[in-house]
């Protein structure tokens, strides 16, 4: 047994957040559509982990270039890899910095998947306005901003909250008409609203622990298995007990109002 070699990280998730194939199709769709005439569209990813969305978005648009930045070095290195090997490393650059008043241009698309805490240091559930009101800046006019956020389907139970993260509370996060509300306020239109089902969430949640659950099984004395075991369980108690079916995530094509 290597024992510095530690368990894999991520290896069996394309996206990571509850978002399908045929999901990320539309959505790439839509967007291509509305900056087809423009020449050529430019795309920043905030908090883009390995930007596998922003890859497909640039391959599906001729011309188009993206920035991405996120704070995790690992993730930024794996979205370069991968755009290197689909031939678009002169098109599209990863950058390790914070989102947190980023004097980056605007851009014709925005993206921000689950990554709207990475716009301000607001706490929730106040962060959500700040981010929002950070997108509207940083969308060009006729742009689009896609957000992914998350939102309560239903209002979380006691026992729910408790078996969730340290300190979840049941005014962390809106409902999804209160979420688009506030889209509106900072100066959006909603141009299409629709949020990951629970197919998607599933896939997501057990692919995100896939590759760690089975390198635990084959490795189960390894100096590093008693504290990823307690890792993955930990995660796998506030997913099934705490937030299935409890927390969604919309994903939201918003258009800049003039």
């Amino acid at each position: 047994m290597d024992d510095t070699i530690g368990p894999p990280r991520l290896t069996r998730l394309t996206f990571h957040g509850p978002l399908s194939e045929e999901r990320a199709a539309g959505l790439i769709r839509r967007l291509t559509d509305v900056v087809g005439s423009a020449a050529p569209a430019t795309v920043l990813d905030i908090g883009c982990g390995w930007g596998e969305f922003m890859l497909r978005l640039i391959e599906a648009k001729p011309g188009a270039t993206g920035v991405g930045i996120d704070l995790n070095e690992d993730d930024l290195a794996r979205g370069r890899v991968n755009a290197e090997t689909r031939g678009l490393a002169e098109r599209v650059e990863f950058v390790r910095e914070s989102a947190v008043d980023t004097t980056r241009d605007p851009a014709d698309i925005v993206l921000c998947f689950g990554a709207s805490h990475a716009l301000s240091d607001v706490r929730p559930p106040e962060h959500t306005t700040a981010a929002l009101h950070a997108l509207r800046r940083l969308v060009k006019p006729g742009g689009r901003v896609l957000l992914g956020e998350a939102f309560w389907q239903r209002p979380p139970a006691p026992n729910e909250l408790s078996a969730m993260w340290p300190g979840a509370s049941a005014s962390e996060f809106h409902d999804l008409s209160e979420l688009v509300d506030l889209a509106i306020d900072a100066g959006f239109r909603p141009a299409w609203i629709e949020s990951a089902n629970p197919d998607e969430w599933d896939h997501f949640e057990s692919a995100y622990q896939s590759d760690v659950e089975e390198w635990l099984a084959v490795h189960p004395d390894h100096p590093l298995a008693k504290e990823t075991r307690d890792r993955v369980d930990r995660h796998r108690k506030m997913w099934l007990r705490g937030y299935r079916g409890v927390m969604g995530l919309a994903y939201l094509t918003l258009v800049p109002v003039k």
